[in-house]
């Protein structure tokens, strides 16, 4: 079993239910007392925030970088960054590191063509809405991307950074998501990505009809994949 390196922290909410995942899939596929092989860093948060707030991406880019160069001198075999916005930095930590990392969109994108979807509403962080990075990554996988417009996003943010980031879930915030889920809805998308590791602690399945896809189970399930060499 390959050793999983995972850069954790942002926030440390999404973390755990990383952490969570990745033994719970490894179980599944292996069985007995089987857990994950896994080394976790995790970051100071607002470290982190405070230069996304300040665009100093470049910045938050070296702080990750450093981890990751951590991780793979500690014996991971691969990398996942755990959350769906500092993949904006994703080129810049593979850049410093010999091993692969696994990026969340790709595994987000291969159960998306898995399952023949095409046209997507993307939920996530402003930076991770509004910026390419994101997008763009699922447009090479073919995979055309819609957004809400700029004054939902602001909604989504502000419940994202204030609430679900601190551990808060509240039913009125998770009300205003399912309002936004069914405005993508009536512009033809066939799902939605919840592009945000945090989102899932709000939505889930059970809350809509219309097919969500959690970032932060998918990239768990693509990581244990790759750890145990299943195709």
């Amino acid at each position: 079993m390959k050793t999983i390196g995972l850069i954790g922290g942002m926030s440390w909410e999404s973390t755990a239910v990383y952490y969570r995942m990745l033994n719970q899939k490894t179980k599944e596929a292996l069985g007995g007392h089987h857990s994950s092989k896994m080394i976790l860093s995790s970051v100071d948060f607002a470290d982190i925030e405070s230069l996304q707030r300040a665009g100093d991406w470049q910045a938050a880019a070296a702080i990750l970088a450093n981890e990751a160069k951590k991780l793979e001198t500690a014996g991971a075999s691969f990398i996942l960054i755990g959350t769906n916005t500092m993949h904006k930095v994703a080129s810049e930590v593979q850049a410093v590191i010999s091993i692969p990392l696994l990026h969340i969109a790709d595994a987000t994108a291969q159960q998306l063509k898995h399952d023949g979807i095409k046209h997507v509403g993307l939920l996530g962080t402003r930076f991770t809405m509004s910026q390419p990075f994101y997008k763009e990554r699922l447009n090479e996988h073919g995979i055309e991307v819609s957004v809400p417009p700029e004054w939902h996003q602001d909604i989504i943010h502000e419940i994202i950074y204030q609430e679900l980031c601190q551990g808060k879930i509240s039913a009125h915030s998770r009300k205003q998501y399912l309002s936004v889920i069914d405005d993508l809805h009536k512009q033809g998308i066939e799902a939605v990505i919840l592009g945000c590791t945090e989102i899932g602690l709000l939505i889930q399945q059970k809350h809509t009809a219309i097919p969500l896809y959690d970032t932060t189970e998918l990239h768990a399930s693509a990581a244990v994949k790759l750890a145990i060499n299943e195709e």
